[in-house]
């Protein structure tokens, strides 16, 4: 899907993704940009009891932590 950024530096969030993702008004969205792409991940209310469960076996946790790794010896 193609969006478009305004003068404002505003852009549309498509329909489908918003209701895949429960992206409502207000919903706080984290830009995560590594250099050559970026990724925007919709922050549920309760991020805490959102990600309960979510790294357990799946290698999440892994993966954060190695993010986390990299973002620190960037600077």
């Amino acid at each position: 899907m193609v969006t478009t950024v305004s003068r404002k530096g505003q852009t549309v969030v498509p329909a489908d993704i918003r209701l895949q993702f429960h992206i409502a008004s207000n919903t706080k969205l984290d830009w995560i940009s590594d250099g050559e792409t970026i990724r925007v991940i919709p922050i549920p209310v309760d991020a805490i009891g959102g990600a309960k469960g979510i790294a357990r076996g799946s290698g999440l946790s892994r993966t954060l932590r190695e993010e986390r790794r990299q973002e620190r010896s960037r600077g």
